[in-house]
Parts: C-alpha cells; sequence; structure tokens
C-alpha cells in the first residue's frame, strides 16, 4: 500500500467528519470544507491504487525495461500533481487529434 493510499483514506475520514460536524453545528463552511477532504482523499486513494498497479506490472515487465518504468515510478511518487497534469494533457491532445480524423 503506498503513502498516497494511506494519506487519502485519512484525509477522507477527516472530510467525513468535518462534513459531518458542519451539518450538525450548522456550520456550512465546515461542510464545504469536509466535502472537499473527502473528495481529496478519494482522488489520493485511486491515484495511489494506479501506483500500486503500475509497480505491480512494473515487476512483470521484461528485465531491461524494468529500471526505466521503476525511475518513471518514482517520478510519480514524487511528483503526484505534476505527473496527473502530464497525463492529462497527454489525453487531451490524443482526444484532439482522435477527432481530427
Amino acid at each position: 500500500m503506498t503513502d498516497q493510499r494511506i494519506e487519502g483514506a485519512v484525509t477522507e475520514a477527516g472530510g467525513k467528519l468535518q462534513n459531518g460536524l458542519g451539518r450538525l453545528t450548522g456550520d456550512s463552511k465546515l461542510q464545504v470544507e469536509g466535502k472537499l477532504n473527502e473528495f481529496k482523499g478519494k482522488a489520493q486513494n485511486a491515484y495511489g491504487r494506479v501506483i500500486d498497479g503500475l509497480d505491480g506490472m512494473v515487476d512483470k515487465a521484461p528485465a531491461d525495461l524494468r529500471d526505466p518504468a521503476r525511475k518513471g515510478l518514482d517520478f510519480a511518487r514524487r511528483k503526484p500533481l505534476l505527473t496527473t497534469g502530464i497525463i492529462a494533457g497527454a489525453a487531451v491532445l490524443l482526444g484532439a487529434l482522435g477527432r481530427k480524423r
């Protein structure tokens, strides 16, 4: 289990607590913050699941590709937001190329 998954679970649980406390006290700002933290935690957990899955795939990769793949995963672990942005940008570009055909 990656640090992202653990951090995501903690953030999501804290968000649920904030949301519930905000609902109980009528504090709408606390509720919104709680919902945002729930969403953030779910996103972190999902990112961690992807990293875990890729880690398993790297172990099954041909020997000559394992080292470069591990370097890529290490980068993704260190820079999750940048990695997400790169992937989103690539998806937009691929989508645009697909529509032109």
